[in-house]
């Protein structure tokens, strides 16, 4: 077993102790049938939401359990370190940040209790658009107020869960590109109910992975002008600061992925013998492992740097980014490592490596690109000149 040398607090082994209890009643065989049919995990996501664990971050007044992002970051990497995918339940976690933080009471008391318990599915984040991809201000889908509602017009691309989802926050711009001061402004953010919405078309996208990954069209899409979260005008400031704790979760997947695919490979290694002995005792198998298992702790401190950053209510910007780069390089790292090490019964989906490796390949392109990153450090953190 992978050793994970970071203290950790009671709550976090009891966390995890948890997540290793549901985990157990969905083995590989689970988890590859779920993949083979491109099927949503059901039954494993109401076992998970039956323990309370996917409203950890959600403070214990609205019926959370009040825990900080560290505790959430140690629940996703346990269900991957598992063999699971917590993609499909990760924004369960964090996607209620801007109501939280931003939308009115009336709003917290009407929708975080229920989405603490999973009474309401809130999965579904409506931002990326084909024309605009992570360039977001430049985003054209509009809502336009009209009396107690507004009208929305446009679409949206790689939008994950919408059919699992009972609500979807969206992103739209509400005062036209050409009458702001800065691209950034004129653009509200919307906590919608999705449930048989008239004017809202649902198109799946077909993907190397299984992540639910849908295109959205709203053609004249009414929706009650009480949807509004904040002030119009200022919803990407309000996306902005959940952005943070997103990369930091996504970035616990990817050590709970690495954590998966070094423990397989270490264990094949003694297993499989070749010219009478374990190929493990061979350099060329087990030097590539342990630099993966280096490469991965390395990557978890910077994790942990920038959870407790945010969790001490500090600026974690650059800490939350390289966090989510190291992590998913790691992971793939590992992942690559892993199947090497298999030869042919990697690509093998016996052996599910061939199923995490496409997982964690995800997370160098989203939420957020390697290059993206590396652009923000560039520019924000060595003070280098604007690149895009």
């Amino acid at each position: 077993m992978t050793i994970n040398t970071y203290e950790e607090t009671e709550t976090r082994k009891d966390l995890r102790s948890l997540v290793d209890q549901i985990c157990q009643d969905f083995p590989d065989t689970y988890w590859q049938q779920v993949d083979k049919e491109e099927a949503y995990p059901e039954k494993f996501v109401e076992a998970l939401t039956g323990t309370g664990a996917l409203g950890a971050l959600i403070p214990e007044e609205y019926g959370g359990l009040g825990l900080g992002l560290g505790d959430g970051s140690a629940i996703l990497e346990q269900i991957n370190y598992n063999g699971a995918n917590s993609g499909a339940v990760h924004a369960q976690l964090y996607t209620m940040n801007a109501v939280l933080h931003h939308g009115s009471e009336e709003q917290k008391q009407q929708y975080l209790p229920q989405i603490a318990t999973g009474d309401l599915r809130l999965q579904a984040f409506g931002v990326t658009e084909p024309g605009a991809g992570t360039d977001t201000t430049s985003l054209t889908t509009t809502a336009v107020r009209d009396g107690d509602e507004y009208v929305v017009n446009g679409q949206k691309v790689f939008i994950s869960r919408v059919q699992q989802s009972d609500l979807m926050l969206l992103l739209a711009r509400t005062t036209p590109l050409d009458q702001v001061q800065k691209k950034s402004d004129g653009i509200s953010l919307f906590l919608i109910d999705i449930r048989d919405l008239p004017g809202l078309t649902i198109n799946p996208i077909d993907t190397m992975v299984n992540h639910s990954t849908n295109a959205l069209f709203f053609d004249d899409m009414r929706i009650p002008a009480s949807s509004l979260i904040g002030e119009e005008g200022k919803g990407f400031k309000y996306v902005l600061t959940g952005m943070n704790a997103e990369r930091i979760l996504i970035a616990s997947e990817c050590i709970g992925d690495g954590r998966w695919f070094i423990d397989r490979a270490v264990d094949y290694s003694k297993e499989r013998v070749v010219f009478n002995r374990p190929i493990g005792a061979n350099q060329g198998v087990q030097f590539p492992i342990a630099r993966a298992h280096i490469e991965l702790e390395a990557a978890d401190l910077m994790r942990w740097k920038a959870a407790d950053l945010f969790d001490a209510g500090k600026s974690c910007g650059a800490e939350a980014n390289m966090a989510k780069m190291l992590a998913s390089e790691a992971s793939w790292k590992a992942g690559d490592t892993a199947l090497q090490t298999h030869g042919g019964f990697g690509m093998s989906r016996e052996y599910n490596i061939e199923r995490k490796f496409r997982e964690t390949r995800l997370y160098q392109i989203a939420p957020i690109s390697t290059n993206l990153i590396l652009s923000f450090v560039g520019q924000h953190v060595l003070g280098m000149p604007r690149s895009f």
